[in-house]
């Protein structure tokens, strides 16, 4: 599992000098993960490189997993079908007229795209099938693939780790987008990476959150950092501290679920995000928000309100299956093109509960998945 994921590594830099071991006062269970020789930089895309922080020799691209990647664009129509029913069908006539188009505008709308989005995505169409000269239906169909795929390119970024030791994450969502599962799925991505990942239980005041991931600790035989009815700013800050103490490459803290709508509540985010950079320097590294598909335009008001408080640096789009609203990625990607600090990058996308049904977003897989 997530094999196509991993298939490159490059050597990063030589690891900071490590704090004089000191264990948190947290309760902590015992990792068995080796840890490894030196930093490797994990590239979490399937095609992209990223650059080691010292030269490294190149090495040969490893095969691309054809068969595991078509399983999975297989996964991914069938996720989005009622999205994608919707909109193919506008193709199904046999001419391009002011009627094709005012039927495609409200798919589109339907889908959640947004009313910008929309029209951004029309206009775009327009131009590329007037400079084709296309003739039916079934081009023009091809010509949006080509244009919802220019729109979301933006969107596909690499999730590096290795450049850091160790990389701080940072996961952020309301309740219910799935943050806590996202994790345990990312936790055994790296495992399997060698990677030596440390846990922090901050979602201190749902019980079942911190139960949860000590599931998924014991399942990923990964540490983790926890307290019973603690503060989750002290939580992170022990797990931060105990993954530089451990030498571990990745330290992931599971933050409480929040509504962007409650701001008491957001401010105790950025005091966690705060704490963090107490603990080490420059951290967090990485700051996540799992986001539900299913809730269309919300949450892309979701994406702006925790970019507001946190400044994100990417995305999990969770529970694309089943959906009709997954055209609110063009909704994204359209407002990030505006953003002062450039896109918000979709790192992952989910359509199911599988370990492997989690998997890096590619913008052509889904623009064909939306149409096909």
């Amino acid at each position: 599992m997530f094999s196509f994921i991993k298939k490159k590594l490059g050597l990063g830099g030589s690891p900071a000098p490590a704090d004089p071991p000191a264990p948190p006062p947290s309760e902590t269970r015992a990792a068995v993960a080796a840890e490894p020789a030196s930093a490797p930089v994990v590239d979490a895309r399937p095609s992209a490189l990223v650059t080691p922080p010292t030269p490294a020799p190149a090495a040969t691209p490893a095969p691309e997993p054809v068969v595991e990647r078509r399983s999975w664009m297989d996964k991914l129509k069938a996720g989005l079908r009622k999205t994608s029913s919707s909109i193919s069908q506008v193709f199904t006539g046999t001419q391009i007229d002011d009627a094709l188009y005012e039927e495609l505008e409200a798919a589109l709308l339907m889908a959640d795209a947004g009313v910008a989005a929309t029209e951004y995505l029309l206009a775009d169409l327009k131009r590329r099938v007037k400079e084709s000269k296309a003739s039916d239906p079934a081009a023009v169909k091809v010509l949006l693939i080509e244009a919802i795929t220019d729109l979301l390119k933006p969107l596909e970024k690499s999730l590096a780790v290795g450049q850091h030791t160790p990389t701080v994450i940072m996961v952020a969502g309301v309740n219910g987008a799935g943050k806590t599962t996202t994790i345990g799925k990312l936790t055994r991505h790296l495992s399997d990476s060698n990677q030596r990942v440390l846990l922090a239980a901050a979602d201190t005041f749902r019980a079942a959150a911190r139960e949860q991931l000590l599931v998924w600790a014991d399942r990923n035989r990964v540490d983790i950092v926890s307290q019973e009815n603690g503060d989750p700013a002290a939580v992170t800050f022990d797990a931060v501290q105990a993954g530089r103490a451990r030498g571990c490459d990745v330290v992931i803290a599971d933050t409480a679920g929040r509504l962007a709508t409650q701001l008491h509540l957001m401010d105790e985010l950025r005091k966690v995000k705060r704490v963090i950079g107490k603990a080490m320097d420059g951290a967090p590294h990485e700051v996540l928000l799992v986001v539900d598909g299913n809730t269309g335009q919300n949450a892309l008001s979701q994406v702006k309100a925790f970019d507001e408080a946190l400044g994100l640096t990417g995305l999990v789009v969770t529970k694309l299956d089943g959906t009709a609203k997954g055209g609110v990625l063009a909704a994204i990607a359209l407002w990030s093109r505006g953003r002062p600090g450039g896109a918000v990058p979709v790192y992952f996308v989910g359509v199911g509960e599988k370990l492997e049904d989690l998997q890096t977003f590619n913008a052509r897989e889904f623009a064909q998945a939306l149409l096909t």
